[in-house]
């Protein structure tokens, strides 16, 4: 029996190789014409920011000021510095060029750049904006994260070492430029990395309990997109094919999660970059088969249907067949298959649980978040 779902995608996705280029027609629509680009050090430095500029100005529209100070976990100081930025351009929009991290600093300043006030005090948790934001465009330039197409933005609170989560429909980027092109020449530790975090989003959203029909058609085409071409895309960085499927990958397994929210593997996978400082992308690809045995004995259909995609039958297969994968990409890539060896503390493992079992993707996992089994998952994965 299908059950009442509903499904908000208010964002424009316009795919094609060489669109960032020239994406002038959909500016159009969009109806500002002062442009501030938030962006990170290297991605400015590497040049890859100066057609998109090019196209963007040449045909009448502003670029008035670049912020490219966005670290790799992005935190709240650094999303007030860039809304002050903004502000003193006089900015009317965004355009966020970069990794997750960049495009979640953006939509986090997009809240002060518009409405002003405190982002922790006054935006945290769910639905807390009042009033429609600033136009925001985002163009991603690794294959990941989904934020492109997602209603969430994760900053890490360096008040209270944890990454907090805002989520509201204002959050939705009104425009979302793919363009594989961007993401030729990552490197193979980065490519791996983000993607399995979009490898994570999209075994997460089949198994939640807010999924639907429509999220778990888009996570399994992206899972058989990714199963057919992450590790192509690692041993060649300039695969077009590879890199185009990526993209796509991300973007499906994105607006599934969006809707059908992730659960323990991300709430784990929060902790320990909260705690442990491992990137995102990391944690969730070391934890993802853990976490996925944790669900087993409640989520058997959902992954017997997971293991289909890779030619078996059963639930348990699946989770081998994630093994595998993930032993295939991280020796591929040169990343960690073990929390230790991503930096992780064993004195660290217990507070990661903890944290781990407060995180608010708990809520949406299909077995109740307990300390002691999520625990023994982390001292698995450790």
């Amino acid at each position: 029996m299908h059950e009442f779902y509903q499904f908000y995608l208010p964002t424009k996705i316009v795919f094609e190789v060489g669109i960032a280029k020239d994406f002038s027609s959909e500016l159009q629509a969009l109806g500002v014409q002062r442009y501030f680009i938030i962006t990170d050090s290297f991605l400015h430095k590497s040049g890859l920011l100066d057609p998109i500029i090019q196209g963007i100005t040449a045909n009448g529209f502003g670029v008035v000021g670049i912020f490219d100070q966005v670290p790799p976990n992005s935190e709240v100081k650094v999303v007030e510095a860039c809304a002050k930025a903004a502000n003193a351009q006089h900015a009317e929009g965004i355009i966020a060029i970069g990794g997750g991290s960049v495009l979640d600093t953006a939509k986090a300043a997009n809240i002060l750049f518009t409405l002003g006030g405190s982002l922790v005090d006054d935006y945290s948790g769910a639905q807390t904006i009042t009033s429609t934001l600033n136009p925001f465009v985002a163009i991603p330039t690794t294959s990941g994260t989904g934020s492109e197409v997602t209603s969430a933005a994760v900053i890490y609170d360096e008040a209270t070492s944890r990454k907090l989560s805002f989520t509201d429909d204002h959050l939705y980027p009104r425009l979302a430029i793919l363009d594989p092109e961007l993401t030729l020449g990552m490197p193979a530790k980065l490519t791996a990395m983000t993607g399995m975090d979009a490898l994570t989003h999209a075994v997460e959203a089949i198994t939640s309990v807010q999924k639907n029909a429509m999220s778990d058609a888009l996570a399994k085409k992206a899972i058989v997109l990714i199963k057919e071409n992450l590790a192509a895309a690692i041993q060649d960085g300039k695969n077009l094919e590879a890199r185009s499927a990526m993209v796509i990958a991300s973007n499906l397994a994105g607006i599934a999660f969006d809707h059908a929210m992730v659960g323990v593997v991300h709430a784990m996978a929060h902790a320990t970059g909260g705690i442990a400082h491992v990137p995102h992308g990391l944690a969730n690809s070391i934890l993802l088969p853990y976490g996925m045995e944790y669900n087993l004995n409640v989520a058997q259909d959902e992954y017997a249907s997971l293991a289909s995609l890779f030619g078996k039958a059963s639930a348990a297969e699946a989770i081998e067949e994630i093994f595998k994968l993930r032993k295939k990409v991280s020796e591929a890539a040169g990343i960690p298959m073990r929390l230790r060896d991503a930096g992780v503390k064993a004195e660290q493992l217990a507070t990661i649980a903890q944290v781990a079992v407060e995180d608010g993707a708990s809520f949406y996992n299909p077995r109740e978040v307990e300390l002691d089994g999520v625990l023994e998952k982390i001292k698995a994965a450790f």
